[in-house]
């Protein structure tokens, strides 16, 4: 079977468990951080409490989580590698891509096509894969890239085929933040699946749950991809009943093998004001295993269709 790549080392795809495909763990402003460090607070404080979340996490029968933390997000694998070491029974999936709505980074913005040379994005991502990142040795095993509200802009496709590119290299799944409400998740099947080839079996649409469209979900997931209900807890535009009754609705669909749930939570977020997060009490890693199982359950949702969204698909990505 193959194996998966995690911080604790390789792990068969059979053994990765329960998993959950879109957990960050920190996720921060590299910029402001490093410049403005009172903000983060103390380092040792912040470890201490990411490893007490995870380990809370790993008790409720979680065995694996993926943090799409890419550029943009304020990956820094060293920080990551001391909250793992604190939680050895969780297995922890990095991944590799960048994160934007609209242009790349000014550091891609004059190299590559630009200037009639081929992207660096893709030897990048492939290193990440294939190598490890920045001198740690732990190397990434999702790719990542964005195509939100605005659509297709010229530099969203631009990353979106370097992430293809390197998907073909390596392998290694993808995940696409989209924006359903706008049907980004048709665009994200246009170029990565029509025009690059990318097999949709190893695609996940991130933040299909933030619609309650099940008739665009359905073709969707008719259409092969894996969709990710999994900003569960993230009520601010929606409700906790309309996002666990869209997935109660899509398993009565017959769509459990196209799923997988998440949270999309962190330790730390640094885009949010600390005195509003109290605002929003179930955005946090224990919400599905306390919350949304119990009611998907009340609802007709079978054991069978459970471990199927946690453990069966998220396995199948990396098969």
């Amino acid at each position: 079977m193959p194996q998966v790549p995690t911080l604790h080392g390789p792990v068969e795809s059979t053994e990765l468990g329960r998993t959950y495909v879109h957990e960050h763990i920190f996720t921060l402003t590299a910029d402001v951080q490093q410049n403005h460090p009172g903000e983060w607070g103390d380092e040792e404080e912040r470890i201490a409490d990411a490893a007490e979340r995870l380990s809370a996490l790993a008790a409720q029968g979680v065995r694996t989580v993926v943090d799409p933390t890419v550029i943009g997000l304020g990956r820094y694998i060293p920080r990551i590698q001391r909250v793992a070491e604190r939680v050895p029974e969780l297995n922890i999936v990095v991944a590799t891509g960048v994160y934007t709505y609209d242009s790349v980074p000014a550091y891609f913005r004059y190299r590559g096509p630009a200037v009639g040379r081929p992207d660096p994005m893709v030897d990048m991502f492939t290193a990440d894969i294939t190598d490890g990142i920045g001198g740690t040795g732990v190397r990434a095993g999702m790719l990542k890239c964005a195509i939100d509200e605005p659509g297709p802009t010229p530099d969203v496709e631009r990353i979106m085929r370097a992430v293809a590119a390197a998907h073909h290299r390596t392998g290694v799944p993808i995940t696409v933040h989209t924006h359903p409400g706008s049907g980004s998740g048709l665009e994200a099947k246009r170029v990565l699946c029509d025009e690059e080839g990318v097999d949709p079996r190893r695609v996940v649409l991130g933040h299909s749950g933030d619609t309650t469209d099940t008739d665009h979900l359905s073709e969707l997931a008719e259409a092969g991809f894996v969709l990710g209900m999994d900003r569960f807890g993230l009520n601010v535009e929606t409700t906790f009943e309309a996002r666990a009754d869209t997935l109660v609705e899509m398993c009565r669909r017959g769509f459990a093998e196209s799923m997988v749930l998440s949270q999309d939570a962190s330790c730390y977020i640094d885009w949010i004001d600390p005195e509003v997060l109290p605002l929003m009490p179930q955005w946090n890693y224990l919400h599905i295993g306390e919350e949304v199982l119990p009611y998907v359950r009340e609802r007709g949702v079978s054991e069978e269709q459970i471990n199927t969204m946690l453990v069966d698909v998220p396995r199948r990505l990396w098969e």
